[in-house]
């Protein structure tokens, strides 16, 4: 059996803090190790100035700092198929994506896993993210393989216990969110160095061991690779403005008009011309252009309290054996990164979409995201948002008409106001 020094891990550096402090514990812990950068977007931003250039020059400082080999790889078109189209096509559609899950999907867990296996002879990839899996680092290296002719992976894995995604000790830091569509076969070549850790005591490594320059850096923000922008501005870059009306949920008048409904997502105060008090999207009409808006940021119109996913990506069991046998499940969701876990339960459809019934009603629960799901400190894995149950606002007045609200695709519902 091979010792550390013969077990080769490619890290995949950002420039960070975080992807800095994982490189350095492999290396301490005596792997053989290899940082890459992978450049996915090409474009400088409004001040002229190309991000992506000074974040290669940080994470090449931290394998010279590290004393470890260096590559820089670049998947700018592989972004632009797999994610970016992606993105605009979900715009297109009335919906919200999470092009964070998909990058992590398609490009690091994909394509960078491959280019690791394939090119560099990696026995296992690393990243920066706190989260944690239910195999030992020791067992990432002494799983038996056998050989696929074809298909994405170069070999396919001996399942006999599937690998479990598990909730990074720092809770507050967590990054299984972003992880909840990654293929098991990717989870079993994965190390994640900063799973048991905290954030501060990330901070306090980087500081003892010379990392000074990552440390200064601010913490990334934005869509995945390409930062942060003036939305408006960049996404009209490539969409074509759609003119359409602010639309009141209440008496369905006309308040104003925008450049596009792509340009707003549930919960987001619309910013109409003329109007000095608040008002919130929520909801849309892509087929006529209205965007509704309520008077308040806690209007009943926000509130949800069912939702439909498309098919589940369950990433240790597939689908859950409980889900399965009962085809209903109680467990934990949240379909923002920094929300609180909620209980809810599941009902498993046919085509294995799921049905997610809250116990409480959530605000602004968003077509296009994802719902991530939890038992514990496990993720199970994750639906994209496709529909939405009737809002507490709809079926009050719905009671009040005795009218029986019905649940319709998000990407064609019209919430229709009372009369």
């Amino acid at each position: 059996m091979l010792g550390a020094a013969g077990r080769h891990v490619v890290c995949a550096l950002s420039g960070g803090v975080d992807s800095a402090v994982a490189a350095l514990l492999l290396r301490r812990k005596g792997y053989q190790v290899t940082g890459v950068f992978m450049k996915n977007w090409d474009t400088v931003d409004e001040t002229g100035i190309c991000s992506a250039d000074r974040d290669c020059e940080d994470a090449y400082r931290v394998c010279q700092i590290l004393d470890i080999p260096f590559h820089h790889v670049s998947y700018v078109k592989e972004y632009w198929n797999d994610v970016f189209s992606y993105l605009l096509n979900e715009y297109e559609l009335g919906r919200t994506p999470n092009p964070d899950i998909i990058c992590n999907k398609y490009i690091k867990f994909n394509y960078f896993l491959n280019y690791a296996l394939d090119h560099l002879g990696a026995d296992a990839i690393a990243t920066g993210h706190y989260a944690r899996t239910s195999l030992e680092d020791d067992e990432v290296f002494q799983q038996k393989y056998i050989q696929r002719p074809q298909g994405l992976f170069r070999n396919r894995f001996e399942v006999r216990n599937a690998v479990k995604l598990l909730r990074g000790a720092d809770h507050v830091k967590d990054q299984t969110f972003f992880l909840s569509q990654i293929s098991q076969e990717a989870l079993r070549r994965t190390i994640f160095p900063l799973g048991e850790l905290t954030k501060d005591f990330v901070k306090k490594i980087a500081a003892k061991h010379h990392l000074h320059h990552v440390l200064q850096r601010k913490e990334s923000m934005g869509i995945c690779f390409i930062g942060v922008r003036n939305f408006e501005k960049f996404i009209l870059e490539y969409l074509e403005p759609r003119p359409g009306n602010f639309v009141s949920i209440e008496d369905n008048t006309v308040i104003g008009t925008h450049k596009g409904w792509f340009l707003y997502t549930f919960g987001q105060r619309a910013r109409i011309a003329g109007l000095r008090d608040s008002w919130f999207v929520v909801d849309k009409n892509v087929t006529s252009g209205d965007v509704f808006v309520a008077p308040s940021t806690d209007h009943p119109a926000l509130y949800r309290d069912v939702l439909r996913t498309n098919r589940v990506h369950w990433i240790a069991e597939e689908p859950p054996a409980d889900l399965v046998r009962d085809r209903m499940m109680e467990c934990s969701f949240r379909f923002q990164h920094l929300m609180a876990l909620e209980p809810c339960t599941l009902t498993l459809n046919q085509d294995g979409t799921v049905w997610v019934t809250l116990v409480k009603p959530i605000r602004a629960l968003t077509p296009g995201q994802f719902a991530v799901f939890y038992k514990g400190d496990e993720c199970l894995g994750s639906g994209k948002i496709l529909r939405l149950g009737p809002s507490m606002y709809t079926l009050q007045q719905g009671k009040a008409g005795e009218k029986v609200a019905k649940i319709v695709p998000a990407d064609e519902v019209k919430v229709e106001p009372a009369t």
